[in-house]
């Protein structure tokens, strides 16, 4: 209890603007109002807002509606509860741990477009492998973004992990084969490999990282284990493309959504689920390695309605 307690804590910090937000303002819209139509269509209208997305909205508002109708849901106030409990149902019982391989190395590669907090997400999730006991490498394969490669070096400077990379501009592929052929040679546990988000045309990206995970499969049979998207949680309905885009490509296994902190706009890890149906693994909650928690829907819905 006291574990689920404290990530609860923490997952409320970091969703404080969407609490003050959307959940405040939808508690302070609902106190003391009995339930009728033009209140239902307000409540659809915050959803949306909320960046809920349209999906997951008509499937809690059509719930609403026939509760209204049939007699069960009656006073404002008692919506968040069916909020509450009606997104919590919404997650099917999913494994959302790191797929760890039997054998080592386990590879882990991560993708996203340039901005969505990356490199920064690869040190949060770098430090928690590291606090669990395992031995970590990074492989820098955005060779194509100026400062790209030194942003890796410095987190791993500061996690005490080394970086395998290659020259300015060259062969992502081949630094994904050196930084392989470093993992097996030196016994780590994980290796994690990071990848461009922007080349000159989309499908130049989508090609590149088919070929990074062909080669990693050559070196190591099954690899990567997994595929994690970082998702900017701050771009909304732009993220939901993202993930159909990367996924096609790239053959996403989980999500890191980052940003959390910086959104008033928590309502997208919904639409994600309904949209995609990508288990979100982490959530990035601040800018330091430590602000990072594995996603719970249940930790995660009870932080974002709990009032202060």
């Amino acid at each position: 209890m006291a574990i689920f307690r404290k990530a609860i804590d923490k997952l409320k910090a970091g969703l404080g603007k969407t609490r003050e937000t959307f959940v405040s303002s939808l508690r302070s819209m609902l106190s003391g109002k009995q339930l009728n139509d033009d209140l239902i269509r307000e409540i659809e209208k915050r959803l949306i807002e909320s960046d809920v997305g349209v999906k997951a909205t008509k499937i809690l508002i059509d719930g609403i509606k026939a509760d209204y109708k049939a007699g069960t849901l009656t006073k404002g106030e008692d919506v968040i509860e069916y909020l509450k409990t009606e997104l919590k149902a919404m997650w099917p019982a999913q494994d959302r741990s790191l797929n760890i391989s039997d054998t080592k190395p386990t590879v882990i590669l991560m993708t996203g477009v340039n901005g969505v907090g990356k490199t920064t997400s690869i040190s949060k999730l770098c430090k928690q492998l590291k606090d669990q006991g395992n031995t970590v490498l990074l492989g820098a394969c955005d060779t194509f973004r100026a400062g790209a490669v030194r942003q890796l070096e410095i987190w791993g400077e500061r996690l005490g992990v080394e970086v395998v990379k290659g020259q300015q501009g060259g062969d992502p592929a081949a630094v994904a084969f050196d930084a392989c052929s470093a993992a097996k040679a030196r016994g780590v546990d994980v290796l994690i490999i990071d990848t461009a988000g922007r080349l000159q045309t989309q499908s130049g990206l989508m090609d590149q990282l088919s070929k990074i995970r062909r080669v990693i499969d050559k070196q190591i049979p099954g690899g990567p284990h997994e595929t994690l998207l970082v998702l900017d949680s701050t771009s909304g309905q732009n993220a939901l493309r993202q993930a159909e885009e990367f996924n096609a490509a790239a053959g996403v296994t989980g999500i890191f959504l980052s940003k959390l902190d910086g959104t008033a706009r928590g309502g997208i890890v919904v639409a994600i689920k309904e949209a995609t149906n990508i288990p979100v693994k982490f959530v990035g909650l601040g800018e330091t390695p430590d602000d990072v928690e594995p996603f719970d829907p249940e930790q995660f819905v009870e932080a974002m309605f709990e009032q202060d």
